[in-house]
Formats: C-alpha cells, sequence, structure tokens
C-alpha cells in the first residue's frame, strides 16, 4: 500500500489532473491570446511539480532499482531523468492536443487547397488528426517511462501516413477510378504498388532513428500488411458507403424537384380548365336568361377568379376557404342546370369553423368531374356530395350518375384531366395520409375520399 499502491495512484492522478487543466483551463485561454503570462507560468509550475512529484513517487514504488546502482546519487539522477524526459514529453502532447482542440479547424482552413478541394475534408482531416494525437497520448501514458524508442517513432510516423493515404484513396484516387469504370481489382493492385513505393520511402527516413535494426523494417511490413488488408479495403467501404449515399440523396433531391415543378405544372393546367368551363357556364345561362342571373354567375366566378389567383399560390390554405370555393362551383354549375326538373343535386357540405389546413384545389377536381360526366340535360341525372370532418380527418363522398354520350359529343373520346391530376398531388403531398377509393358501375361512378389534415 504505501510503497507501491499509493504512490502508483499518485502519479496517475497528476498525469490526470494535469490533461483536465491543460486542456480545459490554461491552453483554452492560450490558444485565445488571454491571460498569456499566467497560463505559461501555471503550465510550467505544474510541470515542475509532475516531474519532482513523479521522480519522488518513483523511490516508492521502483525502490527496487536502486540496488542496481552502486552511488544512491546516481540511482536519484537516473530517476530524475526519467521522470523529467516522460513528463516533458507527455505534456508536450496534452498541449499539442488541447491547441490543436481549439485551433485545428481554423489552421485546416486556412489551407485554401483542402477547403476549395471538398468542404467536408477539412472537418474529417480534423476528426482523424484528434484520433491521432488521443491515440498517441494512450500509447505514451501506458508505457509509462519504460518507452520503446523505435516503437514510439513508428508510431508517430506510421499512423498519419495510413491517414494521408486513406484520404488520397476516398477523394482522389477511387472517384478517378470510377469516373473510367474501373472496379476494386484495379483499385487493389494500384495501392499494393503506392504501398511499397511508401514503405520504402519510410524506410529511407526512419534509419537514421535505428537503434535495433530488426525493429523498423518488421514494423514496416507490418504497416504494409496493415495499408493493403485494412486501410486499402476501408478506404474503399468509406467511399461507396458515403458518396455513393450522396449520389442517392442527390438523385432523391433531383426526383423531389421534378415533383414539384410537375406539381405546379398540374396546378396551371386546373386553372384554366375550370374557367373555361366557368366561362361556358355563364355562356348558356346568358343565353337562357335575363342579365339578373347572368349578373349572380358572373359574381360567382369572380370569387372563384379571386381564389384561383390568391390562395391557389399558396401550399397550404384553410379549410374554410376551399369549401367557399366548392360552394360557388356548385352554385354556379346549379344555375346551368337550374331549369331541367330531371337533374338532382344534393350537397351535404359541413361549415367548417376549425383551423385545418388543406392544399388549394385539391378537392374540386372530383366535383369538377362529376358534373362533367354525370349531368346530362336531355336525360335523369344525380349528382350526391358529402362533406364531413371528425377532428383531423376529412371524409369527402361524391357520387353521380353514368348516361352514354351521343356520338357528336366532343367530351365521349375526352378523358378530363383533373382526376389523375388530383391523384399526383394526393401521392406527392399526402403520401400515406390519405385513402382514395374510386368504383364504378354500368350506372354510377363513386368517389371516396378520406385525408388526414393538420
Amino acid at each position: 500500500m504505501a510503497n507501491f499502491f499509493l504512490p502508483e495512484i499518485f502519479k496517475i492522478s497528476i498525469i490526470y489532473f494535469s490533461f483536465l487543466l491543460f486542456n480545459f483551463v490554461s491552453m483554452p485561454q492560450l490558444a485565445k491570446g488571454r491571460n498569456v503570462t499566467m497560463n505559461l507560468i501555471m503550465t510550467i509550475a505544474v510541470t515542475a511539480f509532475s516531474i519532482i512529484g513523479w521522480m519522488i513517487a518513483n523511490t516508492y514504488s521502483e525502490a527496487y532499482r536502486l540496488v542496481d546502482y552502486d552511488d544512491m546519487d546516481r540511482g536519484y539522477d537516473i530517476f530524475f531523468g526519467e521522470a523529467f524526459t516522460y513528463i516533458f514529453f507527455i505534456y508536450l502532447l496534452f498541449n499539442a492536443y488541447a491547441y490543436f482542440n481549439e485551433r485545428g479547424m481554423e489552421l485546416f482552413n486556412k489551407i485554401h487547397f483542402l477547403k476549395s478541394y471538398n468542404q467536408n475534408i477539412v472537418s474529417e482531416i480534423f476528426v482523424s488528426t484528434k484520433i491521432w494525437l488521443i491515440t498517441l497520448m494512450i500509447f505514451t501514458a501506458v508505457l509509462s517511462i519504460k518507452i520503446d524508442y523505435e516503437l514510439l517513432v513508428i508510431w508517430i510516423v506510421v499512423p498519419p501516413v495510413n491517414i494521408i493515404i486513406a484520404f488520397c484513396a476516398i477523394y482522389y484516387i477511387i472517384p478517378n477510378l470510377r469516373k473510367d469504370f474501373k472496379g476494386f481489382g484495379r483499385y487493389f493492385w494500384g495501392n499494393v504498388g503506392i504501398t511499397i513505393i511508401v514503405s520504402l520511402l519510410l524506410l529511407i527516413v526512419l534509419i537514421p532513428f535505428m537503434r535495433n535494426g530488426a525493429v523498423v523494417p518488421i514494423t514496416l511490413i507490418l504497416n504494409a500488411i496493415c495499408l493493403i488488408c485494412i486501410t486499402t479495403p476501408s478506404a474503399w467501404y468509406v467511399y461507396k458507403h458515403k458518396f455513393e449515399k450522396l449520389s442517392e440523396i442527390q438523385m432523391l433531391k433531383t426526383e423531389l424537384g421534378k415533383s414539384d415543378a410537375n406539381l405546379n405544372f398540374l396546378k396551371s393546367q386546373i386553372n384554366p380548365h375550370f374557367l373555361f368551363n366557368a366561362l361556358n357556364t355563364l355562356f348558356g345561362t346568358a343565353l337562357q336568361e335575363n342579365a339578373e342571373r347572368t349578373g349572380e354567375g358572373i359574381q360567382k366566378l369572380g370569387d372563384m377568379m379571386r381564389f384561383m389567383l390568391h390562395e391557389n399560390t399558396q401550399d397550404k390554405i384553410s379549410l374554410t376557404r376551399e369549401v367557399e370555393y366548392l360552394n360557388n362551383y356548385i352554385d354556379l354549375q346549379k344555375l346551368r342546370t337550374s331549369r331541367s326538373a330531371d337533374i338532382r343535386i344534393d350537397t351535404h357540405i359541413e361549415e367548417q369553423l376549425n383551423n385545418l389546413q388543406i392544399t388549394p384545389m385539391l378537392l374540386i377536381p372530383f366535383i369538377e368531374n362529376a358534373f362533367k360526366h354525370g349531368i346530362s340535360l336531355q336525360q335523369p341525372s344525380y349528382i350526391k356530395i358529402t362533406l364531413q370532418t371528425k377532428e383531423k380527418t376529412l371524409y369527402f363522398d361524391v357520387s353521380n350518375s353514368i348516361y352514354i354520350k351521343a356520338d357528336n359529343d366532343p367530351e365521349k373520346l375526352k378523358s378530363g384531366i383533373g382526376l389523375e391530376n388530383v391523384k399526383q398531388r394526393l401521392s406527392l403531398l399526402y403520401y400515406g395520409k390519405h385513402e382514395l377509393i374510386i368504383r364504378e358501375s354500368a350506372n354510377e361512378f363513386f368517389v371516396h375520399l378520406t385525408l388526414q389534415l393538420d
């Protein structure tokens, strides 16, 4: 307890609290240029205290080593040198990490090549560098004062090389190969060649640092295996997973844009169609009746035109305004059919006092279709319209009679655009929030729509 456990706990505590101090107190202040003198003094004081504390703790936890030295002072000098080397190096890493954590993104953003090449690469390199610094700190802390010099040099050099090659593969090599329709085989053997070249360059760079001739070559061979077996397939997977997903997202955005353009086109188709029908109605009324009824029809048409000019340009309108438009349209059609006793038009449209919102002109195509195909001035015919809401659910039913059109009727071979348009709009705007049932028999056409509103 006294000669080993407590001294080791003391050493670990010094490292832990020093890391917190540098990372959250002193270095953030230094990076921002605040209280520079005070924070420098504090950093130096903490480092000096840690060196002395480590040396004293080692005289307890590693006292067995003192017997290896003939002179006790010589042993203490060795302990002090080891503590100084270890604390200085690991605290240098702590401060480097803390500074990079504060200013790393800013430093990388100053590299215009990276920023102009790809806007995501800066943040990814920043995160990768932070991970490397963290692993380097853990590696150093675990080894304590027994640092293997060759392994430390390799750890400082090899991971950054792997990171650089991975980024080059993801952002340059693989995209160019994919442009030429080359697959994984070409990429793999190309990376084998790059690995051989990089390993030879690393060998040349690390030769001056070798103390044990076998360590560096063996590590470089293991690094080459890592580059080929881990970095190469990992970079391919990241590219496929990331950039092909981005391509899919871009394709979906394009399709969404097309859908939006199609929706706007559908709206532009609907408006002239209703205007044409309304004008035909007014024209027939003017021929049959006096100006009073024609004036009433014109007033209804004016309300409809006002609706189309203002509300129809919005994404959502109140259900109350949509119902007003439906009533105006129905009243306008009743002017045309009022003289025929064989035409029955029943409407049960609830007055809407709620705040529900709906896409404009979503319901009118069903009613327009019923008047277009279900009314005959020569034969008995009928239309029944029901609209009601319960909480946020709208229930809308339209049924109409069907009659055989004359051969000379210009509408006989034409199918209205209204129903197809509204089906597309429902699929685009209320996907999963509507149920549309259309049934047709020899004598009747029936539509039921259930719609979840906002």
